[in-house]
Formats: structure tokens, sequence, C-alpha cells
């Protein structure tokens, strides 16, 4: 009579993390890489959470930041308007999370027009109400992280979504 053993489970090798196996300890111990998984991590978290509230407005009244000509122009109400702005800012999250090497320069963007939506604002703004300087500011450091991203996904982020086996 044989016996058959199930085959052993692999050990992780050394040099590799047991709960990341794919990445090796010393990448994960290296600060840039760091650096690359706590924005990338942020950049796509935020945005999902920030889109999906445009249809919630549980954390703020969005169509409070938004200058009244952009939604006359594309022939929506204000709310209408942030619905698709919400539906953008989900497409940016998940985009980093599937493109990490070009997603973050779209997000510059997008956040570049965020900022002028503001400045408009704050120009169109009466006294010292209706001003949104300070938001304007916080949001061009988003913008500068979101381009350091852009940068760091160019040495971390993998070349290609998917991988051909052709020669």
């Amino acid at each position: 009579m044989t016996t058959t053993t199930a085959p052993e489970r692999e050990a992780s090798s050394p040099g590799t993390s047991r709960y990341l196996p794919s990445v090796p300890t010393e990448k994960l111990s290296d600060p840039k890489y760091q650096a690359y998984l706590i924005l990338r991590t942020a950049f796509i978290a935020a945005p999902i959470l920030m889109g999906v509230d445009k249809f919630f407005n549980w954390m703020t009244f969005w169509p409070k930041y938004l200058w009244v000509g952009f939604p006359h122009f594309v022939g929506v109400g204000p709310q209408h308007f942030m619905y698709g702005v919400g539906i953008i800012e989900i497409g940016a999250g998940l985009g980093i999370l599937l493109l990490p090497r070009l997603v973050p320069y779209v997000v510059v963007g997008w956040l570049g027009g965020i900022i002028i939506n503001l400045i408009i604002l704050s120009v169109l703004g009466h006294g010292h109400t209706n001003v949104f300087w300070d938001i304007a500011l916080r949001d061009f450091g988003l913008l500068l992280a979101a381009l350091a991203l852009a940068r760091l996904a160019a040495a971390f982020a993998p070349q290609r979504l998917f991988h051909s086996n052709r020669s």
C-alpha cells in the first residue's frame, strides 16, 4: 500500500514578504517605494470617496464650490453637473488603480481645472464671502502630490497592465 502526501506549501523565499509575495522586502523598506504606495493609495481612495459624495453631499454641499458658468455652459443644473464630476472622480480613482503611470497626469489636469474654478469663484466673490483661496491652495498641493505620484510611478509601477506571452 502506498501513501501519498499532499504537496507542501512553498515557504516564502528569503527577501520576500509573506503578505505581499511578489514584492521583495528590500523594495518595501525603500522610502521612495513607500512614498509611491502612500500616494497611490491616497489617489485611489480619495477621488472615489469624493466622487461618491458628489451624489449625496454628506461631507459638504458641493455645488457651492462651482462657478455657475460651467453648468450653464453644459445646460444642466449645478447638482446635475456635480453628478458628472462625481463620475469623473470615481473614474480617476479607478484609473490610478489600473494605469498608475498615465492617469496621475490626467488628475494633475483635473486638479488644475478645479483650481481655475475656485479662482474664478474667488475673484467674482463679494468681499470676504464666497472666496475659496485656501481651498485653491490646498488643491495646488494635491496637484503637486499627483505630479509626484506620476514621477514615482514611472520608476515603480508595472510598465504594462496586460502582459502578453508573445515573443
